[in-house]
């Protein structure tokens, strides 16, 4: 899930939690929106997480790789 999906996720379950009035036998939603909001806030700092690992502060995105290549003569 991307970073926006997880946003989404937290959005819906604040709505759940702090703005609905609804009440439905069998389900809470209070408890369900604070499930989603810690669900998209765990898929956030996974995903910040993630892309940390693959660009790691102080090294330049951009590597220079040189090749040298020797050739024996006939």
């Amino acid at each position: 899930m991307g970073i926006g999906g997880c946003i989404i996720l937290f959005a819906i379950g604040a709505i759940l939690a702090f703005a609905v009035d609804w009440h439905l036998s069998g389900v809470d939603l209070d408890t369900v929106g604070w499930v989603l909001m810690a669900a998209g806030l765990l898929g956030v700092v996974v995903y910040a997480s993630a892309l940390r690992r693959r660009r790691p502060l102080g090294r330049p995105v951009d590597e220079v790789v040189e090749e040298h290549r020797y050739y024996e003569g006939p």
